[in-house]
């Protein structure tokens, strides 16, 4: 379509939330503080989310809620009936009671895990907050309709706050409303994108603002530099107003994207991890983590080139990854009540061209 959506789905909003699983699955396996500046994609896909669920509230709130939690949970479920036994049979020295357990099926916190098991719970923290945001968004909707500025600027407020005053709640508090309020604003600031405000701001005001934000969190992060150097990860706040800047700058964007269905190998690409997207984010560290773990055995380490070991390696989690998403995949398509597939790939329709018409020719 000439507006770039297809099948009623905004496809800058698919190339962007394909750009930033690709970033987190980059990032995880090469972490290279860089990556976080070069798109700091938790903060794009939470706007995301946020400008998604306000056309769904104003349908219907509490159903709106339900289908984003049935959309969510079934492949974390997936993941908890494989992690956790083989967390119990690895040995697991301070497993919790049962009910902590139950964080996997409705994670209202980070799941617990063993340090066997981390490399599947350590990335769930986004789910947490999604769901929070999610469970939270008919509120910050009314909140901003009312108060649009204020309800935009409360999470980074509120988040100042936590961070000067960190031992007010106890530490799995810490870290769920650290999360939440982290990137409670790109959420609004998605909310606003779907209301047209964005839109109805002068694109230089946006974007002052976006340089603005960006410069002011790089400066503090790199005038405060951590143990391990500049590190904006270690700087909620900074990372905060830096996802804040970026995200204003895309979603005031918007471009069109007709030129995606003609580039048919990047379209297919873009709408596969669309498809599959939280199978993605769910396994790809479990299949980074197990790759690494077969240097040795595979003698990856006797590759004389070490860019060429670093792309082995590479290379055999992307493998693995994709082994996760043609075996779990289609759990995707039971939450988005779709029949289900192996394949993550949609085939397209081909249509036939109409046979033209002789039109005979008008007489004066």
């Amino acid at each position: 379509m000439a507006d770039g959506k297809k099948a009623g789905r905004d496809r800058y909003f698919d190339t962007l939330r394909a750009v930033a699983i690709i970033r987190v699955v980059l990032f995880h396996a090469y972490p290279v503080a860089a990556f976080e500046l070069i798109f700091p994609s938790m903060g794009v896909m939470f706007a995301l989310g946020g400008s998604l669920m306000v056309k769904s509230l104003d349908r219907n709130a509490p159903r709106a809620v339900r289908n984003r939690l049935r959309r969510l949970l079934p492949a974390l479920w997936v993941m908890g009936l494989i992690a956790v036994p083989v967390m119990i049979h690895h040995g697991w020295p301070d497993r919790p009671s049962w009910p902590r357990l139950l964080l996997w099926a409705f994670p209202i916190a980070d799941p617990p895990s063993s340090e066997f098991g981390y490399p599947a719970a350590g990335v769930l923290w986004y789910l947490v907050t999604y769901l929070w945001l999610v469970l939270l968004s008919p509120v910050l909707l009314k909140l901003y309709r009312r108060w649009n500025l204020p309800t935009v600027l409360l999470p980074l407020v509120a988040l100042m706050l936590l961070m000067a005053y960190p031992d007010i709640v106890g530490a799995t508090v810490f870290w769920v409303l650290l999360n939440v309020l982290g990137f409670g604003s790109c959420w609004v600031l998605g909310m606003a994108h779907r209301e047209g405000d964005l839109a109805r701001l002068r694109t230089p005001v946006v974007l002052g603002i976006a340089v603005v934000c960006v410069a002011g969190a790089l400066t503090w992060a790199y005038t405060h530099p951590g143990e391990h150097g500049v590190n904006m990860a270690d700087l909620p706040v900074a990372y905060a107003v830096y996802s804040i800047g970026f995200v204003l700058a895309l979603l005031r964007w918007a471009p069109r994207m007709d030129w995606l269905t003609r580039a048919r190998p990047v379209d297919s690409f873009v709408s596969m991890v669309n498809n599959r997207a939280v199978t993605i984010y769910l396994w790809h560290n479990v299949a980074i983590t197990v790759a690494v773990a077969l240097i040795v055995p595979l003698r990856l380490w006797e590759i004389p080139n070490e860019t060429l070991q670093y792309l082995a390696d590479f290379a055999i989690a992307m493998a693995m990854l994709v082994v996760c998403v043609l075996s779990l995949g289609w759990v995707e398509d039971l939450a988005a009540r779709r029949r289900p597939r192996i394949s993550p790939f949609v085939r397209r329709r081909r249509t036939r061209r109409a046979t033209p018409v002789a039109v005979p020719p008008v007489v004066a």
